[in-house]
Protein backbone atom coordinates (compact mmCIF):
# COMPACT_ATOMS: atom_id res chain seq x y z
CA UNK A 1 0.00 0.00 0.00
CA UNK A 2 1.40 3.41 -1.06
CA UNK A 3 0.79 6.09 2.10
CA UNK A 4 2.66 8.63 0.02
CA UNK A 5 -0.01 11.75 0.63
CA UNK A 6 -2.58 9.49 1.83
CA UNK A 7 -5.09 11.78 3.95
CA UNK A 8 -5.04 10.23 7.56
CA UNK A 9 -7.36 10.72 10.55
CA UNK A 10 -5.85 9.58 13.86
CA UNK A 11 -8.10 9.95 16.59
CA UNK A 12 -6.67 10.00 19.93
CA UNK A 13 -3.49 10.72 18.18
CA UNK A 14 -1.79 12.38 20.96
CA UNK A 15 -2.12 9.56 23.13
CA UNK A 16 0.65 6.97 24.29
CA UNK A 17 0.19 4.46 21.33
CA UNK A 18 -1.69 7.35 19.11
CA UNK A 19 1.34 9.38 18.99
CA UNK A 20 3.66 6.87 18.19
CA UNK A 21 1.23 5.66 15.24
CA UNK A 22 1.17 9.43 13.99
CA UNK A 23 4.97 9.13 14.09
CA UNK A 24 5.12 6.25 12.14
CA UNK A 25 2.61 7.02 9.68
CA UNK A 26 4.21 10.48 8.80
CA UNK A 27 7.21 8.42 8.35
CA UNK A 28 6.11 6.95 5.44
CA UNK A 29 4.39 9.41 3.92
CA UNK A 30 0.80 9.97 5.11
CA UNK A 31 -0.56 13.53 5.53
CA UNK A 32 -1.78 13.12 9.19
CA UNK A 33 -4.76 15.05 11.12
CA UNK A 34 -5.18 14.22 14.84
CA UNK A 35 -8.31 14.80 16.92
CA UNK A 36 -7.87 14.59 20.70
CA UNK A 37 -9.45 16.35 23.37
CA UNK A 38 -6.03 15.97 25.26
CA UNK A 39 -7.66 14.36 28.81
CA UNK A 40 -5.58 11.99 28.79
CA UNK A 41 -2.73 12.28 25.29
CA UNK A 42 -0.32 15.23 25.86
CA UNK A 43 0.35 18.24 23.64
CA UNK A 44 3.88 17.32 23.89
CA UNK A 45 4.21 13.98 21.84
CA UNK A 46 2.78 15.67 18.78
CA UNK A 47 3.52 19.24 18.72
CA UNK A 48 6.99 19.02 17.09
CA UNK A 49 5.30 16.47 14.39
CA UNK A 50 4.45 17.59 10.19
CA UNK A 51 0.91 17.03 10.86
CA UNK A 52 -2.92 19.00 11.94
CA UNK A 53 -3.89 18.63 14.82
CA UNK A 54 -7.46 19.51 16.16
CA UNK A 55 -8.36 20.13 19.62
CA UNK A 56 -12.07 18.74 20.03
CA UNK A 57 -14.38 16.35 21.56
CA UNK A 58 -15.75 13.46 19.30
CA UNK A 59 -18.87 13.34 20.98
CA UNK A 60 -19.67 16.78 19.59
CA UNK A 61 -21.53 15.69 16.23
CA UNK A 62 -20.14 19.20 14.70
CA UNK A 63 -16.05 18.32 16.01
CA UNK A 64 -16.52 14.38 14.72
CA UNK A 65 -17.83 15.90 10.87
CA UNK A 66 -14.97 18.53 11.01
CA UNK A 67 -12.42 15.60 12.44
CA UNK A 68 -13.44 13.14 9.36
CA UNK A 69 -13.96 15.77 6.22
CA UNK A 70 -11.60 15.12 3.77
CA UNK A 71 -9.93 11.78 4.98
CA UNK A 72 -9.17 8.43 3.00
CA UNK A 73 -8.01 6.34 6.28
CA UNK A 74 -9.46 6.19 9.69
CA UNK A 75 -6.99 4.94 12.54
CA UNK A 76 -9.73 5.12 15.53
CA UNK A 77 -7.88 5.23 18.84
CA UNK A 78 -9.82 7.86 20.69
CA UNK A 79 -11.54 5.84 24.16
CA UNK A 80 -12.75 6.99 27.58
CA UNK A 81 -10.10 4.61 29.04
CA UNK A 82 -6.88 4.04 31.65
CA UNK A 83 -5.54 0.86 33.72
CA UNK A 84 -7.51 -1.93 35.84
CA UNK A 85 -8.12 0.85 38.47
CA UNK A 86 -9.97 3.08 36.23
CA UNK A 87 -11.75 0.90 34.10
CA UNK A 88 -13.47 -0.91 37.08
CA UNK A 89 -13.78 2.39 38.97
CA UNK A 90 -15.87 4.35 35.72
CA UNK A 91 -17.58 2.05 34.09
CA UNK A 92 -20.36 4.93 32.83
CA UNK A 93 -17.11 6.89 31.72
CA UNK A 94 -16.18 3.79 29.73
CA UNK A 95 -19.77 2.98 28.74
CA UNK A 96 -19.65 6.12 26.55
CA UNK A 97 -17.42 4.71 24.28
CA UNK A 98 -20.26 2.90 22.88
CA UNK A 99 -21.41 6.66 21.61
CA UNK A 100 -18.20 7.63 20.38
CA UNK A 101 -17.07 4.56 18.45
CA UNK A 102 -20.86 5.09 16.73
CA UNK A 103 -20.32 8.14 15.72
CA UNK A 104 -16.85 8.10 14.29
CA UNK A 105 -17.84 5.06 12.04
CA UNK A 106 -20.86 7.26 11.15
CA UNK A 107 -19.36 10.71 10.10
CA UNK A 108 -16.28 8.93 8.39
CA UNK A 109 -18.82 6.77 5.99
CA UNK A 110 -20.84 9.87 5.53
CA UNK A 111 -17.67 11.99 4.57
CA UNK A 112 -16.51 9.42 2.36
CA UNK A 113 -13.65 7.64 4.24
CA UNK A 114 -12.22 4.75 2.33
CA UNK A 115 -11.14 2.65 5.33
CA UNK A 116 -11.76 2.46 9.19
CA UNK A 117 -9.07 0.89 11.35
CA UNK A 118 -10.01 0.45 14.95
CA UNK A 119 -7.41 0.00 18.22
CA UNK A 120 -9.69 -3.16 20.33
CA UNK A 121 -8.62 -4.76 23.03
CA UNK A 122 -8.54 -8.22 24.28
CA UNK A 123 -11.22 -7.43 26.96
CA UNK A 124 -13.63 -8.49 24.31
CA UNK A 125 -12.71 -11.94 25.06
CA UNK A 126 -14.46 -14.48 27.64
CA UNK A 127 -13.62 -13.77 31.14
CA UNK A 128 -14.54 -17.48 31.94
CA UNK A 129 -11.63 -18.65 29.88
CA UNK A 130 -9.17 -16.34 31.37
CA UNK A 131 -9.03 -17.43 35.18
CA UNK A 132 -6.67 -20.34 35.35
CA UNK A 133 -3.66 -19.62 35.92
CA UNK A 134 -2.48 -23.13 36.29
CA UNK A 135 -3.29 -23.46 32.26
CA UNK A 136 -1.20 -22.97 29.54
CA UNK A 137 -4.34 -20.81 27.59
CA UNK A 138 -3.95 -18.37 24.56
CA UNK A 139 -6.88 -17.16 23.21
CA UNK A 140 -7.89 -17.19 19.83
CA UNK A 141 -9.95 -14.58 17.85
CA UNK A 142 -12.86 -17.10 16.92
CA UNK A 143 -13.54 -17.47 21.02
CA UNK A 144 -15.22 -14.37 20.46
CA UNK A 145 -18.78 -15.34 19.28
CA UNK A 146 -22.20 -15.50 21.15
CA UNK A 147 -22.67 -15.93 23.50
CA UNK A 148 -20.34 -12.95 24.15
CA UNK A 149 -19.04 -12.37 27.19
CA UNK A 150 -16.86 -9.34 27.28
CA UNK A 151 -14.69 -7.82 30.66
CA UNK A 152 -16.64 -5.05 31.72
CA UNK A 153 -18.22 -2.05 30.15
CA UNK A 154 -14.86 -1.45 28.69
CA UNK A 155 -14.87 -4.59 26.90
CA UNK A 156 -18.61 -4.71 25.86
CA UNK A 157 -18.17 -1.05 23.97
CA UNK A 158 -15.28 -2.80 22.30
CA UNK A 159 -17.21 -5.85 20.68
CA UNK A 160 -19.95 -3.80 19.94
CA UNK A 161 -17.49 -1.65 17.83
CA UNK A 162 -16.17 -4.50 16.37
CA UNK A 163 -19.63 -5.97 15.54
CA UNK A 164 -20.33 -2.28 13.94
CA UNK A 165 -17.44 -2.22 11.72
CA UNK A 166 -18.17 -5.28 10.04
CA UNK A 167 -21.86 -4.46 9.71
CA UNK A 168 -20.66 -0.99 7.66
CA UNK A 169 -18.14 -3.87 5.82
CA UNK A 170 -21.40 -6.34 4.88
CA UNK A 171 -24.11 -3.70 4.27
CA UNK A 172 -22.28 -0.70 2.76
CA UNK A 173 -19.09 -2.12 1.68
CA UNK A 174 -16.99 -0.02 3.91
CA UNK A 175 -12.85 -1.21 4.36
CA UNK A 176 -12.62 -1.93 8.17
CA UNK A 177 -10.60 -3.78 10.23
CA UNK A 178 -9.87 -4.51 14.29
CA UNK A 179 -7.04 -4.64 16.41
CA UNK A 180 -7.22 -6.24 19.57
CA UNK A 181 -3.91 -5.12 21.33
CA UNK A 182 -2.84 -6.39 24.57
CA UNK A 183 -1.61 -4.90 27.33
CA UNK A 184 0.65 -2.13 25.34
CA UNK A 185 3.74 -0.61 26.95
CA UNK A 186 6.55 1.22 26.65
CA UNK A 187 7.58 5.08 26.22
CA UNK A 188 5.22 7.54 26.86
CA UNK A 189 2.55 5.05 28.63
CA UNK A 190 0.93 6.24 31.83
CA UNK A 191 1.33 4.95 35.44
CA UNK A 192 -2.15 3.67 35.08
CA UNK A 193 -1.08 0.85 33.23
CA UNK A 194 0.82 -1.90 35.84
CA UNK A 195 3.98 -2.11 33.81
CA UNK A 196 4.74 2.23 34.14
CA UNK A 197 3.12 1.60 37.82
CA UNK A 198 6.06 -0.86 38.79
CA UNK A 199 8.69 1.16 37.20
CA UNK A 200 7.27 4.06 39.11
CA UNK A 201 7.81 2.50 42.59
CA UNK A 202 10.94 0.69 41.41
CA UNK A 203 12.58 4.53 40.37
CA UNK A 204 11.00 6.04 43.38
CA UNK A 205 12.40 3.53 45.88
CA UNK A 206 9.10 2.65 47.76
CA UNK A 207 9.55 0.08 50.57
CA UNK A 208 7.63 -2.17 50.65
CA UNK A 209 6.97 -2.45 46.27
CA UNK A 210 3.09 -3.02 46.36
CA UNK A 211 2.01 -5.31 43.74
CA UNK A 212 -1.86 -5.47 43.15
CA UNK A 213 -3.29 -8.85 43.28
CA UNK A 214 -1.18 -12.16 44.45
CA UNK A 215 1.26 -11.76 41.84
CA UNK A 216 0.22 -14.94 39.72
CA UNK A 217 -1.76 -13.08 37.20
CA UNK A 218 -0.18 -13.51 33.74
CA UNK A 219 -0.09 -10.83 30.98
CA UNK A 220 1.75 -10.91 27.40
CA UNK A 221 2.49 -7.57 27.65
CA UNK A 222 3.71 -6.20 23.96
CA UNK A 223 6.03 -3.61 23.13
CA UNK A 224 4.47 0.00 21.70
CA UNK A 225 6.77 -0.39 18.45
CA UNK A 226 5.14 -4.23 17.77
CA UNK A 227 1.19 -2.77 17.92
CA UNK A 228 2.08 0.25 15.91
CA UNK A 229 4.06 -1.89 12.95
CA UNK A 230 0.59 -4.41 13.35
CA UNK A 231 -1.79 -1.82 13.19
CA UNK A 232 -0.66 -0.44 9.96
CA UNK A 233 -0.65 -3.58 8.54
CA UNK A 234 -4.17 -4.53 9.40
CA UNK A 235 -4.86 -1.19 7.23
CA UNK A 236 -2.62 -2.82 4.35
CA UNK A 237 -3.89 -5.81 4.22
CA UNK A 238 -7.58 -6.44 5.85
CA UNK A 239 -10.84 -4.58 4.37
CA UNK A 240 -13.72 -7.22 5.55
CA UNK A 241 -13.96 -5.93 9.23
CA UNK A 242 -11.82 -9.15 10.49
CA UNK A 243 -10.25 -9.13 14.29
CA UNK A 244 -6.74 -9.81 14.70
CA UNK A 245 -4.67 -10.41 18.08
CA UNK A 246 -1.96 -8.15 18.67
CA UNK A 247 0.52 -9.61 21.15
CA UNK A 248 3.37 -11.45 21.94
CA UNK A 249 3.32 -14.96 23.20
CA UNK A 250 5.46 -14.52 25.97
CA UNK A 251 3.58 -15.15 29.56
CA UNK A 252 4.86 -13.05 32.07
CA UNK A 253 3.71 -13.23 35.71
CA UNK A 254 2.92 -9.60 37.22
CA UNK A 255 5.35 -11.13 40.42
CA UNK A 256 8.37 -11.95 37.36
CA UNK A 257 8.04 -7.95 36.03
CA UNK A 258 8.13 -6.73 39.57
CA UNK A 259 10.96 -8.82 40.05
CA UNK A 260 12.76 -7.27 36.90
CA UNK A 261 12.08 -3.90 37.97
CA UNK A 262 13.33 -4.29 41.21
CA UNK A 263 16.59 -6.19 40.31
CA UNK A 264 17.01 -3.11 38.02
CA UNK A 265 15.63 -0.06 39.66
CA UNK A 266 15.52 -0.71 43.83
CA UNK A 267 17.40 -4.45 44.70
CA UNK A 268 16.28 -5.90 47.84
CA UNK A 269 13.06 -4.37 48.48
CA UNK A 270 10.39 -6.29 49.32
CA UNK A 271 7.13 -6.96 47.82
CA UNK A 272 3.76 -6.28 49.32
CA UNK A 273 0.94 -8.29 47.53
CA UNK A 274 -2.22 -6.18 47.64
CA UNK A 275 -4.54 -9.08 47.00
CA UNK A 276 -7.75 -6.86 47.59
CA UNK A 277 -7.03 -4.73 44.51
CA UNK A 278 -8.70 -5.36 41.03
CA UNK A 279 -6.62 -7.34 38.68
CA UNK A 280 -8.68 -8.39 35.49
CA UNK A 281 -8.80 -11.53 34.23
CA UNK A 282 -6.02 -13.79 35.62
CA UNK A 283 -4.51 -15.43 32.53
CA UNK A 284 -4.52 -13.28 29.57
CA UNK A 285 -2.13 -14.34 26.78
CA UNK A 286 -2.95 -13.76 22.97
CA UNK A 287 -2.30 -16.21 20.21
CA UNK A 288 -1.22 -14.30 17.02
CA UNK A 289 -1.04 -17.19 14.82
CA UNK A 290 -3.82 -15.22 12.58
CA UNK A 291 -1.40 -12.12 12.57
CA UNK A 292 1.14 -14.09 11.22
CA UNK A 293 -1.26 -15.43 8.32
CA UNK A 294 -3.20 -12.56 7.43
CA UNK A 295 -0.42 -9.68 8.40
CA UNK A 296 2.92 -11.24 8.23
CA UNK A 297 3.57 -9.59 11.52
CA UNK A 298 5.00 -10.74 14.21
CA UNK A 299 6.14 -9.35 17.43
CA UNK A 300 9.67 -7.81 17.34
CA UNK A 301 10.89 -6.97 20.94
CA UNK A 302 11.20 -8.96 23.57
CA UNK A 303 9.91 -8.43 27.20
CA UNK A 304 13.00 -8.47 28.60
CA UNK A 305 14.45 -5.82 26.06
CA UNK A 306 11.70 -3.99 25.83
CA UNK A 307 10.95 -3.39 29.56
CA UNK A 308 14.58 -1.96 30.00
CA UNK A 309 13.62 0.43 26.76
CA UNK A 310 10.80 1.48 29.01
CA UNK A 311 12.81 1.79 31.98
CA UNK A 312 15.53 4.05 30.64
CA UNK A 313 12.84 6.17 28.90
CA UNK A 314 11.48 6.82 32.39
CA UNK A 315 14.66 7.62 34.08
CA UNK A 316 15.47 10.15 31.38
CA UNK A 317 12.38 11.86 30.97
CA UNK A 318 10.52 12.37 34.48
CA UNK A 319 12.00 13.48 38.27
CA UNK A 320 11.00 12.13 41.19
CA UNK A 321 8.77 14.71 41.85
CA UNK A 322 6.37 14.18 38.89
CA UNK A 323 7.37 10.02 38.98
CA UNK A 324 5.59 10.69 42.48
CA UNK A 325 2.65 13.00 41.76
CA UNK A 326 1.92 11.11 38.25
CA UNK A 327 1.69 7.39 40.72
CA UNK A 328 -0.48 9.05 42.87
CA UNK A 329 -2.84 10.61 40.20
CA UNK A 330 -2.97 8.12 38.10
CA UNK A 331 -3.09 4.71 39.64
CA UNK A 332 -6.94 4.44 39.50
CA UNK A 333 -7.37 7.63 36.97
CA UNK A 334 -6.33 8.81 33.27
Amino acid sequence: MNWNSKKVLVTGGASFIGSHLTEQLIEIGAKVRIADNFSSGEMSHVKSLDCEILEGDLLNPEFCNQATDDIDTVFHLAADHGGRGYIDAHPVECSTNMILDGQVFRYAHRNGAEKIIFASSGCVYPTSAQMDVSRETFLYEDMVKPPYEADDLYGWAKLMAELTLKAYYQQHELKTASCRYFTVYGPRCTENHAVMAMIARGYLKLEPFEVWGDGEQIRNWTYVDDIVSGTIAAAENINDGTSVNLGTMERIKVKDCANQVIKTLNPGTTIKLLTHKPTGPLNRVASNRLAKELLGWKPKTSFQVGLQKTIQWYINSKTTEQASDDLTRKLVGR
